[in-house]
């Protein structure tokens, strides 16, 4: 019996979307996966075991380019893009995500990473990814991932994200706050999606000023962009009102 039939993928935060008709509809088991990944070794090795694990309608390509040029002739199923580590540049992940949804919209995408920063984590998902499946996981948890996502569930690793919280609220809840009055401020509209622009204008400061606050709140925070700072403020008001 898989970990999937038990309900539980371990060392993952899982849903089941449904609809108001009731479940997603699934993808259909005998459709492609289809693999993204620029390193050949690597694309063969993740190949090779997919196809063990799920049987031979998996397909791969060098990148997503290769795939929109010839996807006609191979529809897929799940896509799965492989985006390697801190040697590629977000920008390039976003123009290949953003590929994606326009040519394969209707497709579940899953992220392969080696990076576990709930910043990239969150931001992925809130992209429309339905999957990230960080490089640190076992082969069998990346499979019962993969067949969740392509059952119409969606995925993330719950190690990254709960640690993360678990730190975040020990920050909260050290009795010392780390923020002056007018930084707290500026978290807030952080936490609120707002530009700096707008900081600036609403809170009666200058642009270059607000900039500053919100370097020494990422430093604070240890965050390493604003997505990642507006995470951890909505977690600190979560374990505040709970």
């Amino acid at each position: 019996m898989s970990v999937l039939s038990q309900g539980v993928i371990p060392s993952g935060i899982f849903t089941l979307n449904e609809t108001q008709g009731g479940a997603e509809p699934s993808v259909a088991i005998n459709s492609n996966i289809i693999v993204i990944e620029k390193r050949e070794l690597l694309r063969d090795c993740l190949t090779r075991c997919l196809v063990s694990a799920l049987g031979p309608s998996v397909v791969s390509f060098p990148s997503v380019k290769h795939w929109t040029e010839v996807m006609g002739d191979t529809p897929g199923g799940v896509v799965v893009l492989s985006i390697g580590g801190k040697s590629r540049a977000p920008d390039s992940i976003e123009r290949e995500l953003a590929i994606l949804r326009r040519f394969a919209n209707h497709l579940p995408i899953i992220v392969l990473a080696d990076a576990e920063e709930p910043s990239q984590i969150v931001d992925a998902l809130q992209r429309g990814v339905r999957g990230y499946i960080p490089t640190s996981v076992s082969l069998a948890i990346a499979i019962e991932a993969l067949r969740l996502v392509r059952a119409g569930g969606t995925y993330a690793p719950a190690g990254s994200l709960i640690g993360d919280k678990t730190r975040r609220m020990g920050l909260n809840r050290s009795g010392d706050n780390p923020f002056t009055d007018r930084q707290a401020d500026v978290l807030e509209a952080l936490r609120k999606g707002k530009a700096n622009k707008t900081i600036a204008y609403e809170l009666n400061l200058h642009e270059s000023t607000v900039k500053i606050h919100v370097r020494n709140i990422m430093k604070k925070l240890r965050a390493k962009n604003r997505t990642e700072v507006a995470y951890i403020a909505n977690e600190i008001q979560e374990s505040e009102e709970a």
